[in-house]
């Protein structure tokens, strides 16, 4: 039996926290792999069914959780008697005592368009962070025997940034999990949803943050308004633009400014954080998925609302390319003009929305997360056997 160490320490929003939401079921139902996964407090008791697995609950900042990483994990590692080391938080262990297997995940720390946003926001000190953050993520994928990356384009960039050997992985899709929870949403999201009756409902699911470029969105409001006057029309957001009602530190402030500056505040309905577990109500109840990310890894939203047969409108990034293929609409990603245009194309067209619906529902079924945990079972199972790094797999495009 392998015995598997997961340091998902970094789990603490959105993918992150989809990733092992998703993975944890797998691994508790693989009877030749025994997993012990550090996790933060708070999360355990999202994973009391799953008695087969031990968890450790490590408490740590944000700031100080590389190093602790580094001081902390090796001897756990070795205490537990595992054979292999996760890390899935896009930070290796610099001395780890078995083969490593590193998660990256993050792109802000190989996005030009990342730096030039932080830069024009005056946000020097996240700017400073990004790149000493970033240079250690680029040694972790050096200090790692095997790097994996969601999709190939994002295995590309990293390629490209760090001149290692970087893996390609999908990340997966669970349907029968997904869609299982019968449980109402809360009364307050039921009312916006309810007060959005027959509007155009677009949605876009994320926390507030500035690469998922929210802006963009708002600033195509107003000529969406004018563009569409025989049907009223709704945003919604799965976060609040108001200051510490997100995860992270990313500051909403110029976006709520935004918001009201362009008169749209009507437009933009603030669900606030819906629980990964009602998520499929939210895009039933909606018409369009829309995302305007200026940079990406994987984007779970899409194969989620492929998943649900809503039609996509997504920014024209490589990494949204090979998630959707031909099931979705692109814009430019700075282009508000152009993203309204995708949008009235498929508001008019019934034929069109129909159609994306259909290959998005098709698409979404490519991905699998059983799939997904049996690579990277493999690729542990082959460090394990070959102590060496890994250098290629074969290439797994769905």
């Amino acid at each position: 039996m392998m015995r598997l160490f997961i340091n998902s320490l970094a789990a603490s929003a959105g993918g992150g926290l989809t990733y092992i939401r998703n993975v944890i079921p797998h691994l508790a139902a693989d009877p030749d792999v025994h997993a012990i996964i550090a996790l933060g407090p708070g999360l355990r008791k999202e994973f009391d069914e799953f008695t087969n697995i031990d968890f450790v609950e490590l408490e740590t900042s944000l700031s100080r959780r590389f190093w602790y990483e580094q001081r902390a994990l090796p001897g756990l590692v070795r205490r537990w008697g595992a054979d292999v080391l996760l890390s899935a938080g896009n930070f290796a262990i610099r001395n780890s005592p078995v083969p490593q297997i590193l998660l990256s995940r993050n792109s802000i720390y190989t996005s030009a368009d990342f730096n030039r946003d932080l830069l024009a926001r005056n946000e020097y000190r996240m700017w400073l962070g990004t790149q000493l953050s970033g240079r250690l993520a680029k040694m972790s994928i050096r200090w790692a025997d095997a790097t994996v990356a969601p999709t190939e384009s994002f295995a590309a960039d990293l390629r490209r940034w760090s001149g290692a050997a970087v893996l390609a992985i999908h990340h997966g899709f669970d349907g029968g999990a997904f869609f299982c929870d019968s449980a109402p949403l809360d009364p307050q999201v039921e009312q916006e949803l309810q007060k959005a009756e027959g509007c155009l409902r677009l949605l876009f699911v994320s926390h507030y943050n500035y690469y998922r470029n929210f802006e963009t969105l708002f600033r195509a409001l107003p000529l969406l308004r004018q563009r569409l006057k025989d049907r009223p029309l709704r945003l919604l957001i799965t976060c609040k633009l108001a200051p510490g009602a997100n995860p992270g530190s990313y500051d909403p402030a110029r976006a709520a400014r935004l918001v009201k500056s362009l008169g749209v505040s009507d437009l933009v309905v603030e669900l606030g954080a819906v629980p990964y577990r009602q998520l499929h109500h939210l895009y039933r109840r909606a018409d369009i998925y829309v995302t305007a990310a200026y940079t990406e890894t994987f984007a779970h939203p899409l194969v989620e609302a492929m998943a649900s047969g809503l039609p996509v409108v997504a920014s024209d990034l490589p990494v949204h390319r090979e998630i959707c293929d031909d099931a979705a609409l692109y814009f430019p990603r700075f282009s508000h003009q152009e993203l309204v245009d995708r949008i009235a194309e498929l508001a008019h067209s019934p034929e069109l929305s129909t159609r994306l619906s259909d290959r998005g529902i098709m698409r979404s079924r490519n991905f699998s997360w059983r799939k997904h945990v049996d690579e990277l079972l493999s690729l542990a199972r082959t460090l394990i056997s070959s102590g060496d790094k890994v250098s290629a797999l074969p290439s797994r495009t769905p």
